[in-house]
């Protein structure tokens, strides 16, 4: 199997993780860390049931990594994430020293691996990352899109609902 085939197979295995986030009413991020071909940690959005601004789906799954390897050193992993990392979890990346990271949609507002700022090649720091961007984008960004549309909907139907109870009292 070539590495864009892998690297697909991955994405499609971070992408059922944001799937579990969404089901827990989490915004569905999905990651995976990946060395020598195994899975070693996965992670998912927790932010909002665990009141923990930290809780981005890279940061539980750095810290499962760590948990299961017995080492804060992630040498030689891939991580896969359906969302470009932001900075904290791009400055998680380069302390544990994780060698490349493989991500699907691009996130404009916040993105630390290229979009807003490069965190990830930044020549003052002691360790760089190879970056894939990309990887089944389309899907990623869908699944963002596709719940933030039902959020707004669901916002708009309950402020109506306000509006009518307001009415009919």
């Amino acid at each position: 199997m070539s590495q864009q085939q892998k690297d697909m197979e991955y994405m499609r295995q971070a992408i059922a993780l944001a799937a579990k986030a969404e089901q827990a009413g989490e915004v569905p991020v999905g990651a995976l860390l990946v060395k020598d071909d195994q899975v070693i940690a996965q992670g998912f959005n927790l932010n909002i049931c665990q009141h923990d601004a930290s809780a981005h789906a890279e940061m539980n799954c750095i810290r499962a990594a760590g948990q299961e390897l017995e080492n804060y050193r992630l040498l030689d992993t891939t991580l896969y994430v359906t969302l470009e990392p932001c900075a904290m979890c791009a400055g998680a990346m380069v302390h544990a020293r994780v060698g490349r990271l493989v991500y699907g949609a691009s996130d404009p507002k916040t993105g630390a691996a290229g979009s807003v700022i490069d965190l990830l090649n930044f020549d003052a720091f002691n360790h760089q990352l190879d970056v894939t961007s990309g990887v089944l984008a389309e899907e990623c960004a869908e699944q963002l899109s596709a719940f933030f549309r039902r959020r707004r909907q669901e916002k708009k139907a309950l402020k109506l609902a306000e509006k009518q109870q307001g009415l009919t009292e």
